[in-house]
């Protein structure tokens, strides 16, 4: 019998694989243009050396229970001051994972006579939290800040009497775009809403001080912002930015914060480190951003593209299959590079995400383009 239960899974996994679209795990290999770990600080002397001293000094790995049991400790409440003065936020909480940051906060403070109207291309921990919401919501079209409009006032004309939620990534992960943030604050602003800014793609690498793209916003008593830490700033982890008392609300009423086991303490401690290493070194933001700037003009140059004017450089290649060879003879040359496909990116829209760190130079970028457009003609 279980054998015919095991059935329907395989059948899913076959027509994934007739589709170009079934996933398995490969292991790091060759040379880095997948990670996220933008400053490179991910294997860094420092962050390293910064986890021995947390240890010396009796930090725990477990956090042994959650924040509003035993699990609440020292390290996570020093992190959140540092990282509200760090960001400008009025108030700061950890959570163990921008996923697990994003469910909490979309399912939890829009409420019920509410609506959330959000950019198509938010990221997938977006649409998860937007799901589990009691409040109305709409997808717009990506970066149309004239759609939003539309949504809203749509909404209030049908009745809508709540609050309206707008929600974007200030820097898309798919696509290397940035979002209207200035205007999308303006319209929160005229409608009495609300803008959510997830910044996991911008922290530690845009803005003042790395503070990301919402700078200038962050600390508004509208506005929340959610900086990941397992990007730029090479760690793990999520901090969310807010008004006070949304915070506290979310301590009392997300089950993803009061049902979890808190972050690692040992982690809240590299977080506290990797905010002051990018504090420390500006230089680190002006080197990625020359690196990126010419990584942009050589794929331009070498594959005659258009390209997104930031670290995140997709290669459009629209098939599916022809994205997973292109990128396996990539990997096979010494160049770590996958193929994205549908439902992560829309359908006909398979691509290479190549996403540009400081783990390599501009001779490694440009051997790489060459290798790429040769097996971009190879794989027809």
């Amino acid at each position: 019998m279980i054998a015919d239960g095991l059935g329907r899974y395989e059948r899913t996994l076959t027509g994934l694989e007739r589709k170009g679209r079934r996933r398995a795990l490969v292991a790091q290999g060759g040379i880095d243009f997948t990670s996220n770990d933008y400053l490179a600080l991910a294997n860094s002397p420092r962050l390293k050396a910064a986890i021995s001293a947390a240890v010396a000094r009796g930090v725990p790995v477990g956090a042994g229970g959650s924040r509003l049991l035993r699990g609440n400790h020292p390290e996570h409440e020093a992190l959140e001051v540092e990282a509200a003065e760090f960001f400008g936020a009025d108030r700061v909480l950890f959570f163990g994972s921008g996923y697990a940051a994003n469910v909490a906060l979309f399912s939890t403070l829009p409420q019920r006579d509410d609506i959330i109207v959000h950019d198509a291309l938010i990221h997938a921990s977006a649409h998860e939290g937007i799901a589990a919401s009691k409040a109305q919501a709409v997808a717009v079209r990506h970066n149309a800040v004239e759609a939003f409009a539309d949504a809203i006032r749509k909404w209030r004309g049908s009745g809508g009497t709540g609050h309206p939620w707008i929600a974007v990534e200030s820097l898309y992960s798919m696509d290397g775009d940035r979002a209207p943030l200035v205007e999308l604050a303006a319209l929160a602003e005229e409608h009495d809403g609300f803008l959510v800014i997830d910044e996991a793609h911008a922290t530690g690498v845009f803005g003042p001080g790395g503070r990301g793209f919402s700078a200038t916003l962050e600390g508004r008593e509208n506005v929340v912002v959610l900086h990941t830490c397992g990007k730029a700033l090479g760690v793990s982890g999520a901090l969310l930015g807010a008004n006070a008392i949304l915070c506290d609300y979310l301590v009392n009423r997300a089950r993803g914060f009061i049902y979890s086991t808190a972050p690692s303490p040992l982690m809240a401690a590299a977080v506290r480190e990797a905010l002051r290493y990018v504090a420390d070194e500006p230089q680190r933001r002006a080197d990625f951003d020359e690196l990126s700037a010419f990584a942009n003009a050589a794929l331009a140059a070498t594959l005659g593209v258009e390209v997104s004017g930031s670290q995140i450089l997709p290669v459009m290649i629209g098939d599916n299959g022809r994205a997973v060879k292109i990128a396996a003879r990539l990997r096979s040359e010494g160049f770590d590079i996958r193929a994205i496909r549908p439902p992560t990116v829309p359908e006909g829209t398979a691509r290479l995400r190549i996403a540009i760190t400081l783990n390599v130079d501009g001779p490694v970028i440009a051997k790489m383009l060459e290798r790429l457009k040769v097996a971009m003609a190879k794989e027809r």
